[in-house]
């Protein structure tokens, strides 16, 4: 084919062959090496700029390499675009490994958690075949009320007396689940025997409580006292109504009784949309006779010792707030109905069922509760100190591997550098000596 030189062969010497193909011509000195690199170069940003889009979107590291084998076959030699697409090929196959080994330490921590999840949740089904109220809830009820428990930061909410009832009130906030309340109630002229079968008395509850709806005794057990109930609450008209599944069961020592009540399971009451179910639900507390505010010596009041919390399904603040707005005139309605429940009791009425079922109690051996709550406590602090321990003196292997690919990458580009070095020294000598050549 008969070839054209065109004006520009100068600036960038090219052969233009008839049938449109470009060729490029050897160059001829240091100045048309450079520009022809320099156009190289140009030519080569939209590839680079694609490849980076490409790694961007996150192929599969496997084309990525079958693109950069084909690019270096395209690419003229000596040009740096082999290193770089080296260098993404290493971060892209990196990142996936990564991912992987990370992906299989997520499913094992998670398959571990599932194990354990599954033994807890089959332990806890043997034991509500068992018992539905057991001494863990009042363990719980017990660590909850204690005064030097300093794990848990209590806010005073309310202070407050009349001459018949005083009332204070605190409340913890929890970074999940719902708030914690506690109070501390004393009664006048009440005994502890009295105030326990009145907080049990469901039939007579909704004279003095009414927000109290519905109520039914589903199961109960003459042996123990424990005692499944059904309630239906009342809420504001831009609220529905709330479900209650109560376990109870009282416990008896030295003249005090500890009152646990706790939201619990029934599969045989079928659950629905309406009302709203109250699962999370813990209200519990201590009925002793403490001395009167008269000083006169004589432990002719009640105080009682309350911890509750539950799930309404309401956000928190809303909750927070209908609770201090509403909380004074509880304990005003409670007091009232306490009087009231008195005056029957005096007057001859006959207690229910379900205050009769109040009066069978588990007698309680103090020590012993103690003795097992002070071991549960210093059982998780070892376990705590053997897993600070253990992840004191455990070192992770991923930076372990993480480390031996580093010192051999580092080893390797030393020894890549020095290749580098050699054969840029090499280039720079053939370029001298063209040089010397072209001016002599």
């Amino acid at each position: 084919a008969e070839t054209l030189k065109l004006p520009s062969s100068n600036l960038f010497p090219v052969n233009w062959f008839f049938d449109g193909r470009i060729i490029l011509s050897q160059p001829h000195g240091l100045t048309q090496e450079k520009l022809c690199y320099r156009d190289i170069l140009l030519c080569s940003v939209p590839i680079m700029i694609g490849l980076l889009i490409g790694w961007s979107w996150r192929p599969r590291w496997t084309g990525l390499v079958y693109l950069g084998l084909r690019f270096l076959c395209t690419v003229p030699p000596g040009f740096g675009a082999r290193r770089v697409w080296l260098a993404f090929t290493a971060l892209s196959v990196c990142r996936t490994l990564w991912s992987r080994l990370g992906s299989s330490d997520k499913k094992s921590e998670e398959s571990g958690e599932t194990e354990a999840i599954s033994r807890v949740s089959d332990t806890e089904d043997t034991e509500k075949e068992q018992e539905i109220v057991t001494e863990k809830d009042l363990e719980h009820l017990l660590h909850l009320l204690e005064a030097e428990n300093a794990n848990m930061e209590w806010q005073s909410m309310m202070d407050k007396s009349t001459p018949n009832v005083s009332y204070q009130a605190w409340r913890h906030e929890p970074q999940s689940g719902p708030v914690v309340y506690r109070s501390r109630t004393v009664f006048e002229d009440a005994t502890p025997e009295t105030v326990r079968d009145f907080f049990w008395d469901d039939e007579f509850r909704p004279k003095w409580d009414p927000m109290l709806a519905y109520f039914k005794t589903l199961e109960e057990d003459p042996n123990t006292g424990t005692t499944i109930v059904h309630w239906i609450k009342k809420f504001p008209f831009f609220c529905s109504d709330r479900e209650y599944i109560i376990g109870r069961r009282i416990w008896e020592s030295e003249k005090k009784y500890y009152a646990v009540t706790k939201g619990v399971p029934y599969p045989a009451l079928p659950k629905r949309d309406k009302p709203r179910l109250v699962e999370i639900y813990f209200s519990s507390w201590i009925i002793k006779a403490v001395e009167s505010r008269k000083e006169d010596g004589q432990l002719s009041a009640c105080e009682v010792s309350l911890v509750h919390c539950e799930d309404m399904g309401i956000p928190k603040d809303v909750a927070k707030l209908g609770v201090r707005h509403g909380m004074w005139g509880a304990v005003k309605k409670l007091n009232s109905g306490l009087w009231s429940y008195q005056t029957a009791r005096k007057a001859g009425a006959a207690l229910s069922l379900s205050a009769q079922i109040a009066r069978i109690t588990t007698k309680l051996n103090m020590d012993v509760a103690e003795t097992s709550r002070v071991d549960e406590e210093e059982r998780g602090r070892d376990m705590e100190k053997a897993r600070r321990r253990k992840d004191q003196f455990n070192v992770d292997w991923k930076l372990i591997v993480v480390g031996g690919v580093a010192l051999a990458c580092g080893l390797h580009s030393s020894a890549i550098g020095k290749a580098l070095m050699f054969g840029a020294g090499q280039r720079l000598a053939r370029r001298l000596n063209h040089c010397r050549r072209f001016i002599l």
